[in-house]
């Protein structure tokens, strides 16, 4: 079977031109069905049948798997299996009538516009830190971008003049603008800090950390909540939190759904609606706490 999923991600890497994480979804999503089969003394996929498969998602289910990682495992076999049958390894789609857990949508943690202005404040010193916080704050919220995203822009992907950024996921890229006060905070960390901290100065890696080298995912993390906790937030924010509140307060001051779409790079317009759902609550909650007879 190892075979087989090392073909199907060559597959999806090569035709289907599908990014580097959902190719790593993929690979470990399989990698465990396989480890399970295995276990059966299962490893030919011409011996799997429809009733084993649906007894690993029971077994995910049993383990206490959340509903949103057993649903990701159910697509994941489920493109795996189209995929053997289109290529004519397998007679019949042995996972066509396997259901996926029912997901209950939770709401995205979002900041009140007042909350990211605290947040975004807070870095107010002149040391090269200082200033490239500030810089990496006011980008996140001005582009809505994934912190991976972030920590891997290249000098060449930030346009200073125009005010945009191109953003790459796998053969995939956006152009997503940014505003005044990111402009500024970027062109501060340009000229006066980033040439300081860098370690090596031929490196084209937009955010360095204090040793000169890329900054990481959990370098930003620390950073950010030491900010938030700073400028007295209680919510227990994360990266990802910005990201959030950018593409809420785009939605809730008229913005159209496909543009924030484009800029927060989904695929599926369904999954940037949730930030409507989030402008409509908040308006029945102030109705609510202010109408007379609310």
């Amino acid at each position: 079977m190892e075979r087989e999923i090392n073909n199907f991600i060559s597959y999806l890497h090569n035709i289907k031109k599908t990014s580097n994480n959902t190719e790593l979804s993929y690979k470990r999503d399989l990698g465990k069905l396989r480890q399970y089969l295995e276990e059966k003394d299962i490893v030919d996929v011409n011996g799997i049948t429809s009733e084993i498969l649906q007894s690993y998602i029971v077994y995910l289910g049993d383990n206490h798997f959340a509903a949103a990682t057993i649903s990701r495992n159910v697509a994941s076999i489920k493109a795996f299996f189209h995929y053997l049958c289109k290529e004519g390894v397998v007679e019949k789609d042995v996972s066509d009538g396997l259901k996926a857990p029912k997901i209950e949508k939770k709401m995205p943690e979002i900041l009140t516009p007042e909350e990211v202005i605290w947040l975004l404040e807070q870095p107010k010193g002149d040391t090269p830190k200082e200033i490239r916080d500030k810089a990496m704050l006011e980008l996140l919220y001005a582009t809505g971008i994934r912190v991976t995203e972030l920590i891997t822009l290249k000098v060449s992907d930030v346009n200073m003049q125009m005010g945009f950024i191109i953003c790459r996921d796998g053969s995939r890229e956006r152009v997503i603008p940014f505003g005044a006060a990111a402009k500024k905070a970027m062109t501060n960390y340009l000229e006066k800090a980033r040439d300081v901290m860098l370690f090596d100065l031929k490196s084209e890696i937009l955010f360095v950390n204090c040793s000169g080298q890329p900054m990481s995912r959990q370098g930003f993390w620390k950073l950010i909540k030491y900010y938030a906790k700073k400028a007295g937030i209680m919510a227990d924010i994360t990266p990802h939190t910005l990201r959030h509140s950018f593409a809420a307060h785009l939605v809730e001051n008229g913005a159209d759904l496909r543009s924030v779409q484009e800029m927060l790079g989904h695929s599926d317009i369904s999954t940037t609606q949730v930030y409507t759902n989030l402008t409509h609550n908040r308006i029945r909650e102030v109705y609510a706490k202010a109408h007379p007879r609310g």
